[in-house]
C-alpha cells in the first residue's frame, strides 16, 4: 500500500516536539503572532458583526491544528463566518453540503477508469472536495453515519484511503463543520467517537440588540465588504509551530490533568454534579486540546507562558462535546457547560 506522510501539521496527538521559545526570540515572534491574529480578526469583523468570542475560538482551533464543530440556530452566520475565514486565509477551500443521499465517495473521491493516448485503459483517482486546506462540512448531522465516517481518517490522520491506497492531505488542513441543534427530523447525531475528533465544539450565540442593528445596516444597503487575503496557509503552519513552543509549567500541566480527571464520575476528585449527572468523562484528546489552545491564547495575549486563566478559558469549548451525560442529567436538563463550570469551581490549582 502506498502511504505518503503529510509534512505538517500533524493532528494533536502528534509526537512533534520543538524547543521552547526563549526571551530573546520571544518578543519579536509574539508580536508577529499577535499582529497576524489581530489582522485576521479585523478583516473577518468587516463581514461578521460581533461574535468576537466565536471568531477567537475558531482561530484557536486553526492555530491548534484541529477541527471545529459550530453549533447554532439557523441564520446566525455560521456558514458565512467559515467562508469569510477561508477568503481571509489564502488557501484552498471546499464546501460540502451534507444531505441524506450524500455518499462517502462524494467526499473523498473515487477511482475511475480512464483511457490514455494509446487507447489503453487504466485506473485514475479523482480527488473529492476533502482535498482542500479548509473544508466546510455544512449541516454535517444531515448525512448518514456511513457518510459522516468518511471524514474520520481525514480529521485524525490527515490522509484519505481509497482502494487500498492512502493519499496525504496537504497542510494546513481543517474540517470546520456546522450543525443545527433545534432540527431533529432527517438528522443523524454524530457518534461520540467522531465528536472526540473535534478540537473545539463552539456554540454560536444569538446577537445582541446592537449587533442586530448593525447587521441590518450592513446587509440591507447597497454597499458590501469583500474580505481580502491577509495571510496564507504557510503562515498558519508557522504560527501553529510557534504556538506549540510556548512553555507550560509543570503545575499548570497537572492542573489541566486535574480538570480532565474531575469530569470522570468514578474519580476521587469529581464534584457531586459530575458523580450525579455524568456517565463518561472527557478523553485524553480533550487534555491535548486544552493545553494547545491555552498556549495559543497566551501568545495572542502577548505572553510567553501559559497561566491558569488560559486553561479555564478554553475548557468549555474543548470538553463540552466530550462529556456523556446519564439519563438523570438529560432528564434534569443539565448541560455539559453546567458540569464544566462546576469542575472549574471545584478543582483547586
Amino acid at each position: 500500500m502506498n502511504k505518503s506522510k503529510p509534512i505538517y501539521p500533524p493532528n494533536i496527538e502528534s509526537s512533534y516536539t520543538a524547543s521552547p521559545l526563549n526571551s530573546a526570540q520571544g518578543a519579536s515572534e509574539i508580536e508577529r503572532f499577535r499582529q497576524t491574529v489581530a489582522t485576521i480578526e479585523r478583516e473577518v469583523g468587516q463581514v461578521i458583526v460581533g461574535q468576537q468570542k466565536l471568531v477567537r475560538q475558531l482561530l484557536l482551533t486553526l492555530l491548534g491544528g484541529g477541527n471545529a464543530l459550530l453549533e447554532g440556530a439557523p441564520g446566525l452566520g455560521k456558514t458565512m463566518l467559515i467562508q469569510t475565514l477561508a477568503q481571509v486565509i489564502d488557501c484552498s477551500f471546499s464546501r460540502i453540503q451534507f444531505t441524506p443521499d450524500l455518499m462517502p465517495s462524494d467526499i473523498v473521491g473515487t477511482t475511475m477508469i480512464a483511457v490514455d493516448e494509446n487507447s489503453q485503459r487504466y485506473f485514475r483517482f479523482e480527488a473529492g472536495p476533502i482535498f482542500s486546506n479548509i473544508v466546510l462540512a455544512d449541516e454535517i448531522n444531515r448525512a448518514t453515519p456511513k457518510t459522516q465516517s468518511a471524514l474520520l481518517e481525514a480529521m485524525q490522520e490527515r490522509s484519505v484511503t481509497v482502494a487500498k491506497t492512502s493519499y496525504a492531505l496537504d497542510p494546513p488542513f481543517f474540517v470546520l463543520a456546522t450543525q443545527n441543534p433545534i432540527e431533529m427530523e432527517g438528522t443523524y447525531p454524530l457518534p461520540e467517537a467522531q465528536l472526540d475528533r473535534f478540537f473545539f465544539h463552539i456554540n454560536v450565540e444569538f446577537p445582541t440588540h446592537e449587533e442586530l442593528f448593525e447587521i441590518a445596516n450592513r446587509t440591507t444597503g447597497a454597499v458590501s465588504h469583500d474580505p481580502v487575503n491577509v495571510t496564507s496557509g504557510s503562515d498558519i503552519i508557522t504560527l501553529q509551530r510557534l504556538a506549540r513552543q510556548v512553555p507550560i509549567a509543570t503545575p499548570l500541566t497537572r492542573y489541566a490533568v486535574k480538570l480532565l480527571e474531575a469530569t470522570h464520575p468514578q474519580h476521587a476528585t469529581a464534584p457531586d454534579m459530575v458523580r450525579r449527572f455524568v456517565r463518561y468523562g472527557a478523553s485524553p484528546r480533550g487534555l491535548q486540546a486544552i493545553i494547545i489552545a491555552a498556549k495559543a491564547l497566551a501568545l495572542i495575549d502577548g505572553r510567553l507562558n501559559v497561566d491558569y486563566p488560559d486553561l479555564q478559558d478554553v475548557l468549555l469549548p474543548a470538553l463540552r462535546h466530550r462529556l456523556i451525560l446519564n439519563f438523570e442529567g438529560q432528564a434534569e436538563g443539565i448541560t455539559a457547560d453546567d458540569i464544566l463550570k462546576s469542575v472549574i469551581q471545584t478543582v483547586r490549582t
